[in-house]
């Protein structure tokens, strides 16, 4: 979800307003995407890098993200929404940390949609983490380094039990991954936009979704055996 900064600086605004006016995006495409049953949707809303950011901007985001959080519980309700959060959430301020455990607890019986949030989150050092829990493993006596395949090193990742995307949609026409689901997107369908992410809404959305619905997925398979299992 990029370019909420310079959304804000091309109307002459504070980069906050544009994290402030990038939440209505996140509004929008969550509830576009439960009612044309997209089943997971993980959001990448705070990088493990953005703690480098300036401590105003970081500050201000941990509370917009508290006042989310809190904002919407509701709706996730209602919606039969659950929240899942992924990343290192131990960094986070200690009341952030609450209300998003507490959001977890509310909805987590929720079955409608999945609503995976990525916040203090990076690909390498999920990768890291998990290797270093499987090492622990196999250290212990529980796990014997032969059997480590994609499966049991997947059950390791922070994503465990989520199905890997389909499609991810890189808003503001950056052409790089940025440290992102690095292990799952390895067949994920990529679509760039240079839209900025406050202008992302449910049109953009659901062109988004057609471009993936227009897609070929052969997964290292020709057209011709995707024809024949089809």
């Amino acid at each position: 979800m990029d370019g909420n900064g310079r959304w804000a600086q091309a109307r002459h605004l504070s980069r906050l307003q544009g994290h402030r006016r990038g939440k209505d995006s996140v509004r929008e495409v969550v509830e576009t995407a439960r009612e044309i049953g997209v089943k997971w949707l993980t959001l990448y809303a705070f990088s493990s890098e953005n703690w480098e950011r300036p401590r105003r901007e970081v500050e201000a985001r941990m509370r917009l993200l508290k006042r989310y959080l809190r904002s919407e519980v509701e709706k996730m309700m209602r919606n039969d929404i659950r929240l899942r959060a992924i990343g290192n959430v131990r960094k986070l301020p200690a009341d952030v940390v609450e209300e998003l455990r507490a959001v977890e607890q509310r909805t987590k019986d929720n079955r409608g949609m999945t609503v995976q949030l990525a916040v203090s989150y990076g690909g390498r050092e999920e990768i890291v983490r998990a290797a270093r829990k499987l090492a622990r493993q196999a250290a212990d006596g529980k796990l014997d380094p032969a059997d480590i395949d994609d499966a049991v090193f997947e059950s390791a990742l922070m994503t465990a039990g989520a199905p890997d995307p389909d499609l991810l949609i890189r808003t503001s026409g950056e052409m790089r991954i940025s440290n992102f689901l690095l292990w799952q997107i390895a067949y994920t369908e990529l679509y760039v936009t240079p839209i900025l992410w406050p202008d992302f809404h449910r049109n953009e959305f659901l062109e988004a979704i057609d471009y993936f619905n227009r897609r070929e997925r052969r997964f290292g398979k020709t057209s011709e055996q995707i024809a024949q299992e089809a």
